[in-house]
Order: structure tokens, then C-alpha cells, then sequence
């Protein structure tokens, strides 16, 4: 699994990836500062079963805090996108093939408008922010048509030839974008297409085809960052209203990051996602740091509950792709090798069977599958069931 972070230039975008990674990256207020993509492992956050079990859990990829298990993904931050990137703008084009393999957007906007749509600064709320959400889905549609028209003519004609399924031959033509032939055959049906011949198909049809390709492929959720800047949280009421159908989420990136730092270093204990953090020791903070932690605590994490940032994460893995957690354990025993109690948890697609989840194990496990058991209840599943989320369970084989 790939989470893209996009958007305009100067919008946080690297802060909130830097945020959710704490990777060394550059971050300035000016466009361009991300040129190559950038690509870190960041986390999800989980009610962890260890709780359940009355233990701690001692993750071996990942970590767990006050029974919060964190699972890893991984994280691709592209440069700026600016209005014409389908075109090579800003070498747009670049940037939007580096986002191909990613299968949910995280798309960064400055809610405060206090960035015009080139990334350079003005003066907060002289900006619309709404026309952020339109240009970058506008550029990702045109995006995908360009890929698309490059075969389209000679595709349709071949097709029409050889009489071919057209679900079948435009998810097998276009898999590298993951179209997938139920999702033509859904696509062709809500667009009235499904018994018209390819190669009769308009532009405008076409277009139409493309751009639910893309919704599908590629779903987006919005942070609305910047929260913080006096104003921006009327624009974000405004953003909710204009776009209902959209997922918009009030963030700062840059207070998440503050947080994240501050209890690396030992001053705060702060769980990522969190409505409050704690000072361990006051006597170890400045002025400055003492005013900006509670500028954080005031005006995000009271007035907005959290800083966004984990649960816009949480949210497109979760909610937008429909993964779910499941950890290997065994009835009788809950720990590895090495001692350590319930040591990984494995993020699956929704739907993961029991014989999945046995070959996600390893691959002898599901050819010699003879049975797996819930751990929670210590009953039998069928291999067929899919499982759900936050499941323990035990697989059973013949070898």
C-alpha cells in the first residue's frame, strides 16, 4: 500500500509527510522546494488487542503506546502541482507519474488561502481554497486522459476487429493504472456505454469514463491545513458546504510536527492523534517553547480535538481503501521466538479470507491450510469467511 501526499506548492504539503514520518526533508514557504519524490514510512494508528488480552504487546515492525498500536506504510511526497501540470508545467507531468502506484491521495491544501495557486504567498484569506480541490482533480482527470489517449484510436479499432470483451480488454489494456474489469463493467453501466461500441465512444465519453476511472483508482482525501491561521476555520466551514460529497479534514501539520519533535526529544508525552499531550518536565522548556505548545494546545487541539494529520492517515487506509488489521496469534500463546507478545499485525484488504490471511503468512501455510481458529473466541472459522478488523488469529497446517 501507497499513500500520495499532493498539492500545490506552499501548502504544507512536506510538513504534513514530515509530520506523519518524521523523515529529514526539506521544508521552506517557497514553490518547488520538492523536486524528487520523497519516501518514508509513515504509521496508522489501531485500538490494539493487546488490552484484551490483559498484556503489552511488543510490536517487531512498528510500535505501540498506551495500547495504540501504529502499523507502518509507506509514504511518497511529490513536488508541487500546479494548474496546466498535465501539460509539463512545473514539470507536471514528472510529478504525476511519480503518484501512479500510489492507491490513495492525501492532498494538502492551505485552507487559510494565504497561498495563490503558483505557491507564492499573499496575504491569508485572499485566496480561495476551493480552487485548489477543483485544479488538482482537474489535473489528475486530464492526467489520466492523456495516458489513455495515447493507445485510445488504435485500441478501439483493434477491439472492435476482434470483437473482444470491452470490460475485459480495457482493465486488462489500462492495469498498470489498477482498472479492473468490474470496475469497467460498473463504470459502463452508470455512464449508459455498456452497449455502445468503443470505437464510437466521444471525446466528452470518453472523458466521462476516464475521470471515474480516476475517482475509483485513485480516492482522495482532503487536509485542510493551516487550521490554525486566524479565519481559516470559516473557510473550512465554507469548503464543507461547497463540496459535500468530498472528505475534508481541519489539520496543521506543522503543530503535529511540533508535537511529534517535542516528545522525540523527551519534553512532551504526546500520542500521535491525541486530543492533549503532557510536559513531563517544565523545567526543560523555554518561553518560547512553553507559548508554542500551548498556542497548539488552544487553538488546535481544544477548538479541533486533534491536529489532523494521524487521523486524515487513519482515514484514507481505513475508510477510503477499507483495510483492516489482523494479527497472527495463537490460542495458547500469544508470543513469538523471541518472547515478544503479539508481535505483528498485518493491514489487509477488506474481504481478506482466512486462507488469505494464511498465504499472507507464508505461502506453506496456505497450500497446507487445514483449519484457522479466531483467538478472541477460540472458535474455528471457515477458510472462506473473511475476517475482521482487529482479529487474532491462529492458522493451523499440515506442515
Amino acid at each position: 500500500m501507497l499513500v500520495g501526499i499532493v498539492g500545490k506548492p506552499s501548502c504544507g504539503k512536506s510538513t504534513f509527510f514530515k509530520a506523519s514520518t518524521l523523515a529529514d526533508v526539506e521544508i521552506a514557504n517557497y514553490p518547488f522546494t520538492t523536486i524528487k519524490p520523497n519516501h518514508a514510512v509513515g504509521f496508522v494508528r489501531v485500538d490494539c488487542v493487546d488490552k484484551e488480552f490483559g498484556k503489552q504487546c511488543k510490536p517487531r515492525i512498528g510500535y505501540c503506546v498506551e495500547h495504540q498500536r501504529f502499523v507502518p506504510i509507506d509514504m511518497i511526497d511529490v513536488a508541487g502541482l500546479v494548474p496546466g501540470a498535465h501539460e509539463g508545467l512545473g514539470m507536471g507531468n514528472q510529478f504525476l507519474d511519480d503518484l501512479r502506484q500510489a492507491d490513495v491521495l492525501v492532498h494538502v491544501i492551505d485552507v487559510s488561502g494565504s497561498v495563490n495557486e503558483k505557491g507564492e504567498s499573499v496575504v491569508p484569506l485572499s485566496y480561495d481554497p476551493a480552487k485548489d480541490i477543483k485544479f488538482l482533480e482537474e489535473e489528475l482527470d486530464f492526467w489520466y486522459l492523456n495516458v489513455f489517449k495515447k493507445v485510445w484510436e488504435k485500441f478501439a479499432r483493434t477491439t472492435q476487429a476482434a470483437h473482444e470483451d470491452v470490460n475485459k480488454a480495457i482493465s486488462k489494456q489500462f492495469s498498470g493504472l489498477r482498472v479492473t474489469e468490474n470496475m469497467v463493467k460498473d463504470t459502463l453501466k452508470m455512464l449508459t456505454l455498456h452497449e455502445k461500441p468503443v470505437i464510437n465512444w466521444t471525446d466528452e465519453e470518453l472523458f466521462s469514463v476516464v475521470r471515474e476511472f480516476r475517482k475509483k483508482t485513485k480516492p482522495m482525501i482532503i487536509s485542510a491545513n493551516k487550521i490554525d491561521v486566524p479565519g481559516a476555520d470559516k473557510n473550512f466551514e465554507r469548503l464543507k458546504k461547497e463540496f459535500p460529497d468530498y472528505m475534508i479534514v481541519p489539520s496543521s501539520a506543522e503543530s503535529e510536527l511540533a508535537l511529534r519533535e517535542a516528545a522525540k526529544h523527551g519534553l512532551i508525552d504526546y500520542v500521535p492523534g491525541a486530543s492533549d499531550f503532557k510536559i513531563k518536565d517544565e523545567t526543560k522548556l523555554n518561553d518560547k517553547q512553553k507559548k508554542a505548545l500551548e498556542f497548539i494546545r488552544a487553538n488546535i487541539l481544544q477548538k479541533f480535538g486533534k491536529t489532523g494529520v494521524q487521523e486524515v492517515l487513519d482515514k484514507a487506509v481505513f475508510e477510503f481503501l477499507g483495510y483492516i488489521a489482523v494479527y497472527p496469534g495463537g490460542v495458547n500463546k500469544l508470543e513469538d521466538s523471541e518472547g515478544r507478545t503479539l508481535p505483528d499485525c498485518f493491514l489487509m484488504p477488506k474481504g481478506t479470507t482466512a486462507l488469505d490471511f494464511a498465504f499472507k503468512l507464508h505461502t506453506d501455510f496456505g497450500k497446507n491450510f487445514v483449519k484457522a481458529i479466531n483467538v478472541k473466541t477460540k472458535m474455528p472459522i471457515g477458510k472462506d469467511v473473511p475476517l475482521e478488523n482487529r482479529s487474532v488469529i491462529e492458522i493451523m497446517s499440515s506442515k
